[in-house]
């Protein structure tokens, strides 16, 4: 039986995993090619979720369009708001107050927080670990109550405008706060004490889906996974916006570049992260939360039912808005996922003339071939995984 080996051939052939594989992170399909367990070539095809988000912007007021920027990276919300409001305030030129700035830092990094902690949990279960994603569950809870603290809302939140926040940061949230940075540190040692040692986790991750600096940069890769490749590039240092640059944190990165790397960056930006939500809770000023123009911002809602030119300043600013003058600007946040851009071009009325969306998970998975080709089949698991897409926001 053994003497006709020669007789033995491997045939290529074309596999299609998802829209529906539980590992596909969303609406994912991707085509692979492959001989044997080897990987040739691996082609993403998404759009399963299209829902035509930068054509929806254009038809509605500026104020309009935030809560649809919850639903691109939902599982980080508190991020998209951030990157919407301050492009159209860079558009109009409005400077929020000291405040509201403090609090945009603190709810942005709770929303990094969040969603690494979700995006690790499902990478672990996808390669087989289930505690892992109930310890991780335990602390976006934490932050999610911290959020519903604040708006009202736990997962699409809305609460960024543009001007300030819609509500003030309360001595509950605070305190909430501080419990979060106590607890953080010893449960990130926890998650590490599980995965970081863990042999199956190495195996499954170290040496898999590498790809080289260079490669990154010409692929447009950002956050996580070109940090992981050992460039040092983050917005909130390299281009600092709100008041990252008065805060002291770190920027991790990685030496080999690999799914392993991407790995212990995010957990290490969890760490920077607990960091900068400590020095904001110490240095936030007090004072208004929002600015003072009555063209830009709403008036409050307990004025409304007792004033007469605040419900005519409310019903002006939800059915007219405002207007921003002619011209072009593009402006960019540190996501959890990477560079996350706004680019709008106004024609002088209260609606966007054109807007269009920088996401990172659209970027990221441009690189799925490069991590995955010559591996194994097993491994385009731990390469999607590691790249933690969200198709809200990659689909838009």
């Amino acid at each position: 039986m053994a003497e006709n080996n020669e007789l033995i051939t491997t045939k290529e052939v074309s596999l299609h995993m998802g829209p529906q594989h539980p590992s596909s992170h969303g609406v994912l399909h991707l085509v692979l090619d492959l001989k044997g367990e080897k990987v040739l070539h691996v082609e993403p095809d998404i759009g399963y979720l299209h829902r035509g988000t930068e054509k929806i912007a254009e038809n509605l007021l500026y104020h309009q369009f935030t809560p649809y920027t919850d639903r691109l990276d939902y599982m980080c919300a508190m991020s998209n708001n951030l990157a919407y409001v301050s492009a159209v305030e860079k558009l109009i030129d409005v400077e929020i107050t000291p405040r509201a700035k403090y609090i945009r830092v603190i709810a942005a990094e709770l929303s990094r927080i969040a969603g690494h902690l979700l995006g690790m949990g499902a990478w672990a279960v996808d390669l087989g670990a289930m505690s892992i994603l109930l310890y991780m569950i335990r602390e976006r809870e934490i932050i999610l109550d911290i959020f519903e603290m604040l708006c009202g809302a736990r997962m699409t939140l809305t609460y960024l405008r543009v001007g300030g926040v819609r509500y003030d940061f309360t001595d509950q949230c605070k305190e909430a706060c501080k419990n979060l940075v106590k607890i953080m540190p010893g449960r990130l040692d926890e998650y590490e004490g599980i995965l970081t040692g863990n042999r199956i986790w190495n195996d499954r991750n170290r040496d898999v889906g590498v790809i080289s600096k260079e490669n990154a940069i010409n692929l447009g890769l950002s956050g996580p996974s070109l940090r992981a490749t050992g460039i040092d590039w983050d917005i909130r240092k390299d281009e600092p916006y709100l008041v990252y640059k008065d805060l002291s944190f770190d920027v991790p990165t990685g030496t080999n570049g690999d799914s392993f790397d991407r790995y212990i960056v995010r957990i290490n930006e969890m760490r920077q992260s607990v960091r900068i939500i400590a020095q904001a809770l110490e240095r936030m000023p007090v004072g208004p939360f929002n600015i003072e123009d009555p063209k830009i911002v709403p008036p409050l809602k307990k004025d409304v039912y007792s004033n007469m030119e605040a419900l005519i300043h409310h019903f002006k600013y939800v059915s007219e808005g405002f207007s921003a003058p002619k011209g072009e600007i593009y402006s960019s946040i540190e996501s959890p996922k990477g560079e996350l851009g706004v680019y709008i071009m106004s024609d002088g009325s209260p609606k966007p003339y054109r807007l269009k969306l920088r996401v990172p998970s659209f970027m990221n998975l441009q690189s799925m071939n490069e991590l995955s080709k010559d591996g194994y089949f097993a491994d385009v698991i731990s390469v999607l995984s590691s790249l933690d897409p969200v198709f809200g926001e990659c689909d838009k």
